[in-house]
């Protein structure tokens, strides 16, 4: 290769150019010394940086930097919790710099219902949760996204079933009869949440990704303004509304893979065959049990790796008069077990237009259609047939021996297997053909108008929709009977159409005025009137000819039955609040409301509900200005009282009739109506009164912070149903018997540990919640809900009464009169030494409420990469695992957990596990109960920011695992369970409910 002369000169050119640019750089290369405050005081762990580049520093303990840069740069100065200063180098050596506070972060506002406040003046016990937060893990509905994020909030997801039912607690149980839930308040549209183990939970209908923010207001002074219906809690949502400037459009989605946690062992076909021979040994129905192997795996037969995904578009912009907020939301989760799933589309519209400078108008419409394939799992009753009758118990107690399909691929009824001899089980895979599906269609709307009447006086007037519309779809189709089933007809199907129609209106009047620039005063005044109407119509029909039509054609079936109900009620409200600031040092708020229900007693249709709450920002003092370690410090304190009005249904205060069959007339079978219930014009509201002491601390310029809380809340006037005398006409009355306290304590932190390139966050909560009943009605100190849970004065609802365990009883050993047992039978301890077993000898054994309950997170970032991981734990909680119950009792023609193997014989005198004996039936004993302590990492996360793309405005790809591991000592699914759904007295209990699910996903998040 050659070169002429001019390309040579033009390279050697070139060279010295480069070279001559290279050496000016370093000569012009200084070293700059100085020092960053605030207002002369140093502050250390500040970081300096050249901007644009990744060299930098960080000040010392005096406030002092040295770095070497070159001398035409620019110089960024950044802490946390002070504005970011960017200062040009401009040759010079020094550079000193005093940074202001971030006066934005004072200025933070939350909402606090019928408004907002700015985060300093808040004076009642608040916790914020961002919609980052909620989203991070793949979630039907907002609560879950909760569970473990705010401090006095415990959130247990009672089915891990798609869109399935969970519990929300905030500040412990507040009720025995009513609900327990909180109200949730949705761009100012009230709903509640309630349901069963198996229903889904009317928060799936909502869009988790619409959620701008939350808060949770938890103690008396925030609650009151929500009255008759905050004892609860009361939990803000606020959707994401458009801003002023360039339309965005985002698109959110993630698909993934989900796998059960893990499977329950149980006898395989051999040992299975070993027990049948044991339990029938006068006619054993196995010849040679070795030759049958392991047999058929039932629960990999109804378990699968299930997908999920979610896709959501969305538009947001305007001007400075209007603004918009669009998104459109598609969500589909297959379920871990088959045929299971649920879907959801949605759609959502907030507009804000100013008209004028006096007038504004707004929206926010959600539509949302929702389908759920549901599985019915954790049975409430003790009774084996009962467990084995839902789709998770069918699969732990189905015979091994038997095979899933017939040689043409259809289901095998075990009635028609092994001669019949298994005819009372179900196949697990026919209870899975059962059509069960409930369809729900749900529209949310908003429309407001703010009027400025005068400066600093403004009026809002609000209309609330909430419109639901639920058909149950449901059919057992005879293909899964045998043939000695159909003899007696075949087919059950039932169809049942609910409406639920809810109507708010809100008039607000607010004023608010600084005075003499050190006084601020703000009122709010509010007149409300909620309607609630429901309707139900159902047909149920059984003894098809065929399942052609399935239940689309009921008039087919033999017999039908038809029901109908409908309720209505009412709510009026007047509330008054005042909010008062002195320096931004003094702050006392007064909050009363009255509220009237058509629910309640004719003596008892209001009820008035006051609080009060006030706060010191200690900071502002001038003895705490030299005092550097401390950022910010403030002290709270709120009394107050609130109401349940969900803790009664409509017409409970009026005496009713139901209908009564089974009358002759002239041999003629006829219908009519009877008295069902007496009249109570007495009942009324159950109250909560509560008292909160807060500290709200933050250290080191703002890098740690705390919340502290500790609370005393009482609710009286319980509603409990009462017996009565048989002369009386009636068994029982409801009316206002009992009291309950709830005491506790509440940490939140927050360290921002780096704050540099390489960025490092912890967030962390701690709650302790102390429950006790302290009174039943008329002096009752006991009162049984069901065989192993009861009511006791002194003791906190959630306890078990059981029998305690002691073993088996050995060869020869006497067995004691009353306890149904025998030889090789379980036994259980003689507790008041009378030489029998009788209901005397049961005791506590455990409490399902636990000592404490906690939340991690931890959030790191450098440069693109950004990492988090999110743990959730509860401690010290007993569960009864009923399951266990059931499938540790040998009474033959159901399969057991593999630990019956090692089951009592004279050979084997083990005091675990008893011998197989036909038609047994184990004692209620503290064998079934178990620790229900765990920790859970819930989510951890991956994510990349990719680098600026033309006509893409931010790039974030990321891959997440979920419930990847969990410690526990419990031998269950999960110890996350409660079979009984939201109730408040049946809490603790695991009889087989829908396993949780881990899960693999990957996502994009893409806005242009």
């Amino acid at each position: 290769m050659s070169y002429s002369l001019p390309n040579f000169c033009k390279m050697l050119f070139l060279t010295a150019m480069l070279t001559c640019i290279f050496l000016q750089a370093h000569a012009q290369e200084i070293t700059i010394r100085g020092n960053v405050t605030e207002e002369g005081t140093p502050l250390p762990g500040v970081n300096v940086i050249l901007k644009g580049t990744s060299n930098g520093t960080v000040t010392d303990a005096n406030g002092a930097y040295t770095l070497s840069v070159p001398s035409n740069g620019t110089l960024s100065f950044s802490y946390i919790g002070y504005v970011t200063e960017d200062v040009a180098i401009n040759g010079r050596t020094i550079i000193d710099i005093s940074l202001a506070p971030d006066i934005k972060s004072l200025n933070e506002v939350v909402v606090v219902g019928y408004g907002t406040q700015r985060k300093i003046e808040t004076t009642g016990a608040i916790a914020s949760v961002k919609a980052a937060e909620i989203t991070q893990t793949p979630v039907v509905n907002v609560a879950q996204g909760l569970q473990a994020r705010a401090a006095g909030v415990q959130i247990t997801q009672n089915s891990a079933a798609p869109g399935g039912n969970i519990s929300v607690r905030i500040r412990g149980t507040n009720s025995i009869n009513g609900t327990s839930e909180p109200l949730y308040v949705i761009d100012g549209i009230q709903i509640s949440n309630g349901g069963g183990v198996n229903e889904v939970s009317p928060l799936s209908s909502i869009n988790p990704n619409d959620i701008e923010s939350v808060e949770v207001l938890k103690d008396a002074s925030a609650t009151a303004i929500y009255g008759a219906r905050g004892a609860n809690g009361v939990i803000l949502i606020t959707t994401k509304r458009g801003k002023a400037g360039a339309s965005r459009v985002t698109y959110e989605g993630y698909y993934g893979i989900q796998q059960a946690s893990k499977q329950l062992d149980v006898l395989n076909a051999t040992q299975y065959a070993q027990l049948e021979n044991e339990i029938y040994a006068n006619n054993p129905p196995y010849t040679n049990p070795a030759s049958l192997g392991e047999g058929t795996n039932w629960q990999d037969l109804i378990m699968r790796d299930a997908s999920i995904q979610n896709h959501q578009l969305s538009v947001t912009g305007g001007s400075d008069k209007t603004q918009l907020a669009l998104s459109a939301n598609y969500f589909n989760q297959d379920g871990i077990i088959i045929n299971s799933n649920f879907k959801r589309y949605s759609i959502r519209l907030n507009l804000d237009h100013q008209i004028n400078n006096r007038i504004k108008i707004g929206t926010s419409i959600v539509g949302s259609y929702n389908g759920s394939d549901r599985i019915p799992t954790g049975s409430e009753s003790i009774d084996g047939p009962a467990v084995t009758g839902s789709i998770v118990g069918a699969a732990l107690g189905a015979p091994p021996v038997l095979v899933p399909y017939r040689e043409d691929g259809s289901i095998f009824p075990f009635g028609e297997q092994a001669g019949g001899t298994y005819r009372e089980l179900a196949n697990p895979l026919g209870l899975a053909a059962i059509l069960n599906k409930t369809t729900y269609k749900r529209t949310l709307a908003n429309i407001y108008s703010d009027f400025s009447l005068l400066e600093g006086l403004t009026y809002r007037a609000s209309f609330n929709i909430d419109i639901e519309n639920r058909l149950f779809d449901s059919y057992s189709p005879r293909s899964i009977l045998s043939q000695v089933d159909l003899a007696s007809g075949g087919g059950s199907a039932e169809k049942t159409n609910s409406n639920y129609l809810n109507l708010l209106h809100e008039s607000i009047l607010t004023y608010s005025k600084t005075f003499a620039a050190v006084h601020s005063l703000k009122f709010t005044g509010l007149f409300a009137t909620q309607a609630n109407q429901f309707n139900r119509n159902t047909i149920q029909a059984s003894k098809f000819p065929n399942d052609v039509t399935g239940n689309e054609a009921v008039q087919l079936a033999i017999d039908r039955t038809i029901s109908s109900d409908r309720s209505k009620d009412r709510l009026d409200s007047y509330m008054g609040r005042i909010n008062y600031g002195f320096r931004d040092k003094y702050f006392l708020d007064l909050t009363a409301r009255y509220d009237g229900a058509s629910k309640f007693g004719k003596n008892h249709k209001y009820g008035f509900f006051p609080a009060v709450s006030a706060a010191w920002r200690v900071i502002e003092e001038g003895f705490m200005q030299n005092i550097t370690l401390i950022s910010d410090l403030k002290l709270r304190a709120s009394y107050g009282i609130t109401g349940n009005a969900g803790a009664i249904g409509p017409y409970q205060s009026l005496a009713t009739v139901a209908s009564s069959s089974g009358y002759s007339l002239n041999h003629i079978y006829a219908n009519g109506l009877s008295p069902n219930r007496i009249p109570n014009p007495d009942l009324r509201w159950e109250k909560s009164i509560q008292t909160d002491i807060g500290l709200d601390i933050s250290l080191l310029k703002n890098r740690l912070s705390f919340i502290v809380d500790v609370y005393n809340k009482k609710t009286n006037d319980l509603l409990f149903v009462k017996s009565l005398p048989l002369s009386s006409g009636y068994g029982t009355i409801t009316g206002n018997f009992a009291e309950i306290q709830n005491r506790g304590i509440e940490l939140s932190a927050d360290a921002r540990i780096l704050d540099g390139a390489f960025k490092w966050s912890v967030n962390g909560n701690f709650t302790v919640n102390r429950n006790k009943l302290l009174a039943l009605e008329g002096g009752l100190q006991e009162f049984v809900v069901n065989n192993y849970t009861v009511l006791q004065v002194g003791q906190p609802i959630g306890i078990f009464k059981t029998y305690v365990n002691n073993g088996i009883y050995q060869t020869d050993e006497p067995i004691l009169p009353g306890s149904g047992s025998r030889t090789g039978g379980a036994k259980v301890a003689d507790l008041n030494g009378d030489g029998q077993i009788t209901a005397d000898d049961q005791t506590i054994t455990g409490n399902a409420n636990p000592d404490f309950i906690f939340g991690l997170s931890t959030n790191m970032a450098y440069k693109n990469f950004d990492l988090n991981a999110f743990f959730s734990g509860v401690q010290g909680n007993e569960i009864y695992n009923l399951a266990r119950y059931t499938f540790e009792n040998p009474l033959g023609q159901r399969n057991m957990f593999a630990g019956a193997a090692n089951r009592w014989s004279p050979t084997n005198p083990t005091n675990d596990f008893v011998s197989g004996f036909q038609g047994g039936r184990l004692p209620i004993s503290d064998r079934f109960m178990e620790d229900g302590s765990y920790i859970r990492l819930k989510n951890i996360t991956l994510g990349y920011t990719l680098p600026k793309i033309k006509f893409v405005y931010n790039a974030r790809i990321y891959v997440s695992a979920n419930n990847l591991f969990t410690i526990t000592n419990y031998t269950g699914f999960d110890p996350e369970v409660n079979t009984f759904g939201n109730t408040n007295t049946r809490i603790g209990v695991d009889n087989g409910v829908y396993p949780l699910a881990k899960s693999y996903i990957g996502g994009v998040q893409l806005t242009f």
